[in-house]
């Protein structure tokens, strides 16, 4: 009977044949891997796919939105947030302080006069704005010179004369009248019509 011929191949060989059987499964999963990221996929730095299916904005950054008529407990019921109709509804609409629920209110039930003062209106309107003037300013006046709205201008004491002039009584120590000062188309207080007079001023026609 013959014998059979076993024939053995080195260990040598053995050896760089499981190393190419590895190398070749580790390329073939490498290739699996890429090729299930598809289109509209990123693979992320820690090896996870990415589906642009599966992204959504960070919590909290998108509030969910009021829904509006889903019931009384959510409080947005019947008008929805709107308010009512009409008076309600308008920009600028709803009722005064004085507004006393339609009867007449209470400034127009005061027996009142015919016409009011307008006094008691802003300055710009009927009440006259008078430039002043003290008499301590007109110690170191020329006498020759008539004191009035332009020469006080000219002067540099008035920078405007406004709706007129008036000559107050304010008086410093160690400053005094010249005798003879002339006026003309100004106003005084009592206090410096008395202090001109007793200095021989003479404080022409207009003077009140």
């Amino acid at each position: 009977m013959a014998e059979k011929k076993t024939s053995k191949k080195p260990a040598a060989s053995r050896k760089t044949t499981v190393k190419a059987a590895a190398a070749k499964k580790t390329t073939a999963t490498k290739v699996k891997a890429t090729s299930t990221v598809s289109a509209g996929s990123f693979a992320s730095a820690n090896g996870s796919v990415l589906k642009l299916g599966a992204l959504k904005p960070a919590a909290g950054s998108r509030p969910k939105r009021q829904r509006i008529g889903r019931g009384h407990g959510s409080g947005m019921v019947k008008t929805g947030g709107e308010g009512g109709k009409g008076q309600t509804v308008r920009s600028g609409g709803g009722k005064g302080p004085a507004f006393e629920g339609g009867q007449t209110p209470w400034a127009r039930r005061l027996p009142h006069k015919r016409g009011y003062s307008q006094k008691a209106r802003d300055l710009g309107h009927f009440r006259s704005r008078l430039a002043v003037v003290n008499l301590h300013r007109l110690a170191e006046w020329d006498a020759s010179v008539e004191v009035s709205p332009e020469s006080l201008k000219e002067k540099g004491i008035l920078k405007s004369a406004l709706d007129g002039v008036k000559i107050l009584g304010g008086a410093k120590t160690g400053k005094t009248l010249p005798s003879g000062l002339r006026f003309r188309d100004v106003q005084f207080s009592n206090s410096a019509r008395e202090a001109l007079s007793a200095a021989g001023a003479q404080l022409g026609e207009s003077a009140e």
